[in-house]
């Protein structure tokens, strides 16, 4: 616990004069997730930032993405999206890797438990909030995963495209270092069709072009 049930160290004594006695827990546990989850900034991805200086972390793809959301919202395939619930699925989704870390999409041995490894951090993390809040972000981490909704699937396209877009305009830096070649990449980039089509049509310009410029094997 990053603070004690009393309010002690870590909560101030009048803690009751700041919120009414039946909000003294609640917000207590809201405010330990929201310590807990800044542990995201320290879970390294394989992406390397546009300027090639150091590895991203997960906060960071969560914060670009998210804000990729509405500045793509014309091409998601579903018109009628809704974009807030789109933001909220994209800042939640990642937030397991606190406890399971990043498993990077190309590696296949780590892919074999990245389920169970995800399912067991999501019953910790969510769980430190109240009880509705908990149901709430487990809800939408399920929804992304499933991928059954518009939303999700708009989400999914995003998730995708954020790190591709790194890769090719870092000349395909960690593709090359990872022996990733372009059947891989379009198989892992399937989802921005199901979700932005347009986009798709870009992703496979880039995919060839890479391969033409030497970034992606063929």
């Amino acid at each position: 616990m990053l603070l004690d049930s009393d309010g002690g160290n870590n909560f101030p004594d009048n803690l009751k004069t700041i919120v009414s006695p039946g909000q003294k827990d609640r917000f207590r546990q809201q405010i330990e997730f929201i310590l807990e989850v800044d542990k995201l900034k320290n879970v390294l991805r394989k992406t390397i930032l546009m300027d090639r200086s150091r590895r991203e972390n997960s906060a960071e793809h969560s914060w670009h993405i998210a804000l990729m959301v509405f500045i793509l919202s014309e091409y998601a395939k579903d018109p009628d999206v809704d974009l807030f619930r789109v933001m909220k699925i994209l800042l939640v989704h990642d937030l397991i890797e606190i406890d399971a870390g990043d498993t990077y999409c190309y590696d296949d041995q780590g892919r074999k438990d990245q389920a169970r490894r995800e399912k067991k951090a999501a019953d910790r993390i969510f769980n430190l909030l109240p009880a509705d809040q908990a149901a709430t972000f487990r809800d939408l981490w399920d929804e992304f995963e499933e991928r059954k909704t518009p939303e999700s699937r708009y989400a999914n396209a995003l998730d995708r495209l954020q790190p591709f877009l790194h890769n090719y305009f870092t000349e395909g830096q960690i593709w090359q270092e990872n022996n990733i070649n372009s059947a891989q990449v379009k198989e892992r980039m399937n989802p921005v069709a199901d979700g932005a089509p347009i986009l798709w049509n870009y992703v496979s310009s880039l995919i060839d072009d890479g391969i033409k410029k030497g970034y992606l094997a063929e």
